[in-house]
């Protein structure tokens, strides 16, 4: 799986940046260490001034290839959720059995991400950490139903169907799986946050993670 996962390039909706990023060093640079400056300062705190400074480029040269930091976001977070896709795909390949399958998804989509060496400009456990804090931020805007006609949300969709059509082999007759595989996934990044930052409104710990929680749970709602 690592050797077909190294040869796929992650697609992304050209409309999310003037220039590809991945065309050029510059492009790959300017990925890499917006990365680690969200991660350090958060989304909020910041600019392009401040990545041009950290790689030592004029603000106005990564203007030449996303249009603000909200596409920048929406980026990322694409690539991540690209990402995640494949090694959700290759993870359940092998399976034949319906309940081993949504296990697996599972684990992929809520366990904490460990940096992909292969991807030498992205590291995937701090951008993990990013889409924990971060997410939201991507589509909580009043832009988000024209972005979303636009396609800016297409693979984050589609993780969800993937999640939702292993629930319904294994459940027909469960109702509700889109809204089941929807709070999976983003239910599982506000378990790592909370867990990471409040404590006291979750049962997820060192040794609980929100992997643990919902094989519980699928395991109480889906088996018969």
């Amino acid at each position: 799986m690592d050797q077909i996962l190294s040869n796929i390039k992650i697609q992304i909706n050209e409309k999310l940046y003037v220039k590809d990023p991945e065309t050029s060093p510059l492009g790959k640079k300017i990925i890499e260490e917006s990365i680690l400056l969200i991660d350090s300062i958060g989304f909020d705190n910041f600019t392009f001034k401040k990545l041009g400074e950290k790689i030592g480029s004029n603000e106005s040269s990564i203007y030449r290839y996303f249009e603000n930091k909200h596409k920048l976001l929406v980026y990322l977070s694409s690539w991540y959720w690209s990402w995640m896709e494949y090694r959700l795909v290759f993870s359940i390949s092998n399976h034949s059995d319906s309940w081993e399958k949504l296990k697996k998804a599972i684990a992929i989509v809520t366990e904490k991400v460990e940096d992909d060496q292969k991807t030498l400009h992205i590291n995937e456990s701090i951008l993990n950490k990013i889409i924990i804090a971060e997410f939201t931020k991507t589509f909580h805007t009043k832009e988000v139903d024209q972005e979303n006609k636009e396609g800016f949300y297409f693979i984050y969709i589609r993780v969800i169907n993937r999640l939702t059509t292993i629930i319904k082999e294994v459940n027909p007759e469960y109702l509700y799986a889109k809204s089941l595989a929807s709070s999976i996934v983003e239910g599982a990044m506000h378990q790592h946050f909370l867990t990471d930052h409040m404590q006291s409104i979750t049962d997820c710990n060192q040794t609980i993670n929100p992997t643990n929680f919902y094989f519980d749970l699928i395991e109480k709602i889906l088996k018969k």
